[in-house]
């Protein structure tokens, strides 16, 4: 397996040949150039609940100390308690060893800087271009650093979530909900009965050990998530709720077992925020402004657009997100795949902030998940791809679609990440993979069969091009 590195961090399978996959000599390299990059005097490193968890953290505080770093030891951590951590400590920079919902031979490094956010492009090739080069320093006896430890940050995470302004603690509390959770074996075990105490939730935990060893595959799709839908359908749950191992996605499933939709956590968190913010005793920012990637669900820009809002579409990519938010000052933002970003909190996909502003919402409507989802426009998004060989000129090919279609008076062309085409209702997605000779075809329309039938309207074009 090939040992992926890229402007976020370096991920890889544990195990085999040097150079083929993530393994201590690349830890020591990638850790060095970041703190090489850095150039301060503290960082803070979380780790999710993976086999090869310890393992990566004792490289990687190792060589940390050995640059002269002061490491801030946060144990078991999500990822958005990371970057939190980062500024809690007033850190100089974070590493989340995490490789996020894929499977559990695989690990990662995640970069943050000073702000607890992942670092921009230009950073993040700053990075790698300091790890080929190994021109490295490392401290005199003297000026090693040295690691502390904080079990803190779970529960200092927990009560920042319930001071946001609409975390309505005490509707949540009154309605007395019962949830289902699968937090896969990994650090959401640890911190979602914090957060389901402190609301007043009562709950039942599915795969709650922090093993490492996922019960089921990590990413929180319909098809891997058999047994928590069949546990809703028995009844006696109102909510069911999934994260991935390092708890930035989260995925909702309904009272009666079917799916609340992973598009669709961003949208009805939004929703919520949109409908405080646009109300006349609200003192929230005042912007109605909303973000998600361009292969995300239009039904955000439906919402946003109903309370008089704009909405902006964002190249794919947490950072790319975030950055857009910076820019129009959206109050809230996030990606399709279950990732919610509220910045009165912090700019990173927050599964705990998405709950409780989730709670908040249903408690204060009085109705069951499946009615809320009800409420909110209904679209379908269809997933495709094109194998192409090595050797072909995907950038060509995609610049050639936009010519296609940039005359259609029906068509709205968007090529910031790819090429996005827009149609009255529905529209479709091709990008090209980082990692492999493949264009992605996202489509969305109302149906699947429609948002299928356009996905492979365009494949179909593609292939008459080669």
């Amino acid at each position: 397996m090939t040992l992926i590195k890229s402007i976020s961090g370096i991920r890889g399978t544990i195990g085999g040949r040097t150079g083929d996959t993530l393994n201590p000599l690349d830890i020591v390299k990638f850790t060095t150039a970041f703190a090489t990059f850095i150039k301060g005097k503290k960082i803070v490193v979380g780790r999710d609940g993976r086999i090869s968890g310890q393992m990566v953290r004792d490289v990687v505080c190792g060589t940390l100390v050995g640059m002269g770093y002061d490491v801030i030891d946060i144990g078991y951590a999500t990822t958005p308690t990371t970057e939190l951590a980062v500024r809690w400590h007033e850190a100089d920079g974070g590493i989340i060893i995490t490789a996020s919902h894929n499977p559990r031979q695989w690990n990662a490094l995640k970069l943050l800087n000073s702000e607890g956010e992942f670092l921009t492009a230009a950073d993040g090739a700053e990075v790698l271009h300091i790890a080929e080069a190994e021109d490295f320093d490392y401290a005199e006896v003297d000026h090693l650093g040295r690691v502390i430890i904080d079990d803190t940050c779970d529960q200092r995470h927990v009560d920042a979530v319930l001071q946001l302004q609409l975390a309505d603690v005490e509707a949540i509390r009154q309605r007395k909900f019962r949830v289902c959770a699968d937090t896969i074996n990994s650090v959401g075990g640890r911190i979602l009965p914090r957060l389901f105490d402190a609301l007043g939730v009562s709950f039942e935990i599915l795969n709650g050990e922090c093993t490492g060893d996922f019960a089921h595959n990590p990413e929180p799709l319909e098809k891997n998530l058999g047994d928590i839908m069949q546990k809703m359908k028995n009844g006696g749950f109102d909510l069911g709720i999934v994260v991935d191992p390092d708890v930035d996605r989260l995925a909702f499933i309904c009272e009666d077992g079917t799916m609340f939709g992973e598009e669709y956590t961003l949208v009805s968190v939004a929703d919520y925020v949109l409908n405080e913010a646009n109300s006349s005793s609200s003192n929230l920012h005042s912007s109605l402004n909303t973000v998600s990637n361009l292969s995300s669900t239009r039904a955000l820009r439906d919402v946003t657009e109903k309370y008089g809002g704009k909405y902006t579409a964002a190249a794919v990519g947490e950072v790319n997100v975030t950055t857009k938010m910076k820019e129009v000052g959206a109050i809230i933002g996030g990606e399709g795949n279950g990732g919610v970003i509220y910045p009165e909190s912090h700019y990173g996909r927050d599964a705990l902030v998405g709950i409780t502003l989730f709670l908040s919402s249903l408690a204060k409507k009085g109705c069951t998940v499946s009615e809320l989802r009800k409420t909110f426009p209904d679209y379908q998004i269809a997933k495709n791809r094109i194998d192409l060989t090595p050797e072909t000129d995907v950038d060509a090919i995609l610049e050639k679609v936009k010519e296609m279609f940039a005359a259609d008076p029906n068509a709205s062309v968007n090529d910031i990440d790819g090429v996005k085409i827009d149609f009255p209702k529905s529209w479709v997605h091709l990008r090209k993979s980082n990692t492999e000779p493949i264009i992605r075809v996202y489509s969305e329309a109302l149906t699947m069969h429609e948002a299928d039938e356009l996905g492979k309207r365009l494949m179909q074009v593609v292939y008459d091009m080669q």
